[in-house]
């Protein structure tokens, strides 16, 4: 006998989304009103907010503050049901999802799985480095900072010390950027009050750039003002350089260039998130699903992507659709209308980005926006840009509780210099331990 999950029978359709990213919830709420039955299946019990994990690992806001219950949500939906579960294999022939609760019946699949790290087959690296894409990723990150800096008071080794204090941030797009920023803003004004014995003047932090500028998707007014206000800082910006190898102590460079950290931030790429079940053809590389302008996975008639897991190919981006939230929540929204336009036997309707711009913050007052605002370009940096991201990041957080702790968090650490969340709870991670030979400090 087979082993279907527990849900509720029903007459009607039902939608079955796999992933509750922006795409997978926009989605289940654009369904509100049809007659359907929306299951949304996810490993977590909660949306992340993504663009703020940085922050939860350089302890600029609370970890709970970026995240919000599913069920929450949607506790007013009467046709939403969540099931924490892995899914481990889709049969789109007869149409079931098998996950680890069991299996679910469906009559419309939507991927909505998003991205992973993409290491790009560097076993090293994935073993040694640490990412940034999910909470777990970012309280690992918290939490080996922190660590560093107390084993660093306890070293009278330069090298050793060094090793404990640089930090290596590979990828130069907006989420290393803005690492980058948020560490020297530690560095500048929290650490050197809680590590009194430590000369941050040590403290290094590099940003390498495999490209000749950063923020590669913005102008180039943004990339070259970002490295401005970066190198202003204090970090060091290297381009046109690729990170070789990497152990877990030395970083060796393409160029043949080293450095040494125990910490290797891990910001330069991302990879699709497929489901197990979906015929090869119909996945591109780089692990996307290749969809139609209607986001309906190429091989199939019921199944669908939407998000970072999709791949939509058009003459105006031939690499597909930048992996960023609008894109996922415009796909979400126009996907709910068109499953109701296709149940009532109407058209779908293509779907057409509507491109808003992108922003990255670099540190206190300094941000770079490129913005589409009435068909027209804005590119703004400084302070003005700085106050939009925020108020766009801060509005696009889940709840209002959500919200209101990120702007108190964000006034104290602005008035005060200070982060409240330096706290080591949890996973570290710790490459290369200090050798029993080298001499610690002793209390005077």
């Amino acid at each position: 006998m087979e082993n279907y999950a527990k849900i509720a029978a029903t007459s009607k359709s039902r939608v079955v989304i796999i992933g509750g990213g922006f795409a997978g919830i926009e989605l289940a709420k654009s369904l509100r009103e049809a007659d359907v039955q929306v299951v949304l299946i996810d490993k977590e019990n909660y949306h992340t907010f993504q663009p703020l994990l940085y922050q939860v690992a350089t302890a600029g806001v609370e970890a709970d503050s970026i995240i919000h219950p599913f069920r929450k949500i949607f506790k007013h939906q009467q046709n939403f049901y969540f099931r924490l579960a892995e899914v481990v294999h889709v049969d789109t022939e007869n149409r079931f999802v098998e996950t680890s609760i069991g299996l679910i019946k469906y009559d419309y699949l939507v991927i909505a799985t998003g991205a992973t790290t993409n290491f790009f087959g560097n076993k090293q690296m994935e073993k040694n480095a640490i990412s940034i894409k999910s909470l777990d990723d970012a309280l690992e990150l918290r939490n080996t900072i922190l660590y560093n800096f107390e084993k660093a008071l306890q070293l009278n080794d330069k090298e050793q010390l060094n090793s404990l204090m640089d930090y290596v941030i590979v990828g130069g797009g907006p989420t290393g950027v803005e690492v980058a920023g948020a560490l020297c803003e530690l560095r500048n004004h929290v650490f050197p009050k809680d590590y009194k014995e430590l000369d941050f003047r040590e403290m290094d932090i590099y940003l390498i750039q495999s490209g000749p500028q950063l923020l590669k998707g913005m102008s180039d007014e943004a990339g070259q003002k970002a490295q401005e206000y970066l190198e202003r800082f204090g970090v060091k910006v290297w381009l046109n350089r690729r990170v070789k190898t990497y152990d877990g102590y030395t970083v060796t460079l393409d160029t043949g260039e080293t450095l040494v950290t125990r910490t290797l931030i891990w910001a330069a790429g991302v990879t699709g998130a497929p489901v197990h079940g979906i015929r090869p053809d119909s996945v591109l590389k780089g692990n996307q699903l290749q969809v139609d302008v209607y986001n309906r996975v190429a091989g199939y008639e019921n199944v669908f992507a939407i998000g970072d897991i999709a791949a939509m190919i058009t003459e105006e981006y031939p690499l597909g659709l930048p992996m960023l939230a609008q894109p996922a929540l415009q796909q979400g929204e126009l996907l709910g209308q068109n499953l109701k336009r296709l149940m009532a036997g109407k058209p779908m309707q293509p779907f057409e980005y509507n491109d808003k711009g992108s922003m990255a913050t670099v540190g206190r007052n300094r941000a770079v926006a490129d913005l589409k605002l009435f068909k027209k370009e804005i590119k703004t940096q400084g302070f003005i840009a700085w106050l939009i991201w925020m108020f766009i990041h801060l509005i696009s957080v889940v709840g209002f509780r959500n919200r209101l702790v990120v702007l108190v968090n964000w006034g104290w650490n602005y008035f005060t210099y200070d982060t409240g969340n330096r706290l080591i709870m949890g996973k570290k991670h710790v490459n290369v331990p200090v050798k029993e030979t080298i001499t610690e400090k002793t209390m005077e």
